[in-house]
């Protein structure tokens, strides 16, 4: 492959380019379902814990794996974790389009997951090898950061145009072709380094597994006892990995406060997109009575998030990882301060179409400036690890937001269903997750530097 000498360059490389499109379509898988959601239910004669189940699969079997499939990653290869993942992927995503009932469907719903968690830290870990030079590294990493809030705006706007026009089977369909083309381009790369054998933290997998798992299953469908299992099984994890000589996640990995404070940015702004998309969904039809089609319509603003990678690889290289995470969180708490002022005759223009436009700026320089800030100081013998809970913290995000403001717009709702009533509570939520968003701003902006470049 030839030598790749600055940071446009890098982007504008064709296996770049691939790898990035493989970060955004397994993010979009997660939101593929929101819009189709109504049709597939009609066709499969589903009842409602049967839709929960199917919309959390995706995301229950991704976020559990994701730690396992970085240190895979580290240990094994990251070129071959790709490609195996990408062939998982690519196999269930056929599955779920051609899936005859409601088990062959949520069966590659957690397949596609596995898969994804897998691919994900490999393909971040892959993307970075590019980079020969420190000193661009932050600039690019920026770049990748923008493409998670990428594939979420686009598998929400793709899932209605999807429904509008063909079956939502297409939704399935349509994300097999990445996974060909993903590996096709990364066998052009140097093929994986033989590494030193080293043995893997079983117990630490599956209690990590296991504990996100249920704890993610527990807060989206809102039964204690999951929940609570899935808090002690990762308290258990953390003593197992304080104790192990090779652990799945070295807890000094979390020592550097800025690294923290830039992962629970990652996570806050991972909750507050997907939790903010599904109440103005909600809110854009049932108490709006708009299409899906219109719905997707409606969040076309989110466009606006494409042309945020350069924009947040300059501001990062000119003024700082922290500065520029700082900025995107008090931008997202104005934008969700906007969203929270909708009543039930609000209409489309004003404060909502103020927060369309203002929110994928404010979550492109957040994702781009916690990734650069998260990868900071990690060794490239490390890269798999760092993806793989740079993605974690993406992924538990919208549970932990979704269930958490959820349970405060139904506590201010209460009994009452009237759109006047469900947009109060939709309201509150909102104005929630704006302080939430000033909080984490604040612990950004305190958090030390671990001082360490990239290496």
């Amino acid at each position: 492959m030839p030598s790749i000498l600055n940071d446009r360059s890098i982007i504008r490389a064709p296996i770049f380019v691939v790898l990035g499109a493989v970060q955004v379509v397994l993010i979009a898988s997660i939101t593929l379902l929101v819009v189709p959601l109504p049709a597939i239910q009609r066709e499969m004669g589903l009842g409602r814990p049967d839709l929960a189940l199917l919309t959390s699969a995706y995301g229950l079997s991704f976020s559990g794996l994701l730690l396992l499939g970085g240190r895979l990653a580290d240990l094994h290869g990251h070129r071959r974790l790709f490609v195996a993942g990408m062939a998982v992927f690519g196999a269930a995503s056929a599955l779920s389009a051609v899936a005859p009932g409601f088990a062959a469907l949520l069966l590659g719903r957690f397949a596609q997951g596995a898969g994804a968690a897998l691919a994900a830290p490999a393909a971040l870990a892959l993307a970075r090898s590019m980079v020969p030079d420190p000193a661009r590294l932050p600039r690019v990493l920026a770049v990748w950061g923008t493409l998670s809030v990428t594939g979420a705006t686009a598998g929400s706007l793709l899932s209605g145009v999807v429904v509008a026009l063909a079956s939502w089977r297409w939704a399935f369909a349509l994300p097999v072709v990445v996974p060909v083309l993903a590996v096709a381009a990364v066998r052009r790369l140097p093929a994986d380094t033989p590494r030193r054998a080293a043995r893997l933290d079983v117990a630490g997998a599956v209690l990590a597994t296991a504990g996100m798992v249920a704890l993610s299953y527990g807060l989206l469908h809102g039964t204690p006892v999951p929940a609570a299992a899935g808090g002690l099984l990762l308290a258990a994890f953390v003593a197992v990995e304080a104790r192990t000589a090779a652990p799945l996640l070295p807890l000094a990995f979390l020592a550097s406060p800025a690294r923290a404070a830039a992962l629970l940015a990652i996570l806050v702004t991972a909750a507050a997109s997907a939790t903010h998309m599904f109440f103005l969904i909600l809110w854009f039809q049932q108490v709006r009575g708009m299409s899906p089609l219109l719905t997707s319509a409606a969040f076309a603003p989110y466009l606006l998030v494409f042309a945020m990678g350069p924009v947040s690889g300059r501001l990062t290289g000119r003024f700082g990882a922290r500065a520029v995470t700082a900025c995107g969180l008090l931008l997202g708490a104005a934008a969700m301060a906007l969203f929270s002022l909708i009543e039930a005759d609000t209409p489309y223009t004003g404060v909502v179409l103020a927060g369309l436009l203002l929110f994928p700026v404010a979550s492109g320089l957040a994702f781009s400036g916690a990734t650069v800030a998260a990868l900071d100081g990690v060794p490239r013998r490390q890269a798999g690890l760092g993806g793989g809970l740079l993605n974690t913290a993406m992924e538990a995000g919208p549970t932990v937001g979704l269930a958490t403001l959820a349970a405060v717009a139904a506590a201010v709702t209460g009994p009452r269903q009237d759109p006047a009533a469900i947009t109060e509570g939709y309201a509150a939520a909102l104005a929630v997750a704006a302080l939430v968003f000033t909080l984490t701003a604040a612990l950004v902006g305190v958090a030390r530097s671990p001082g360490k470049r990239l290496a």
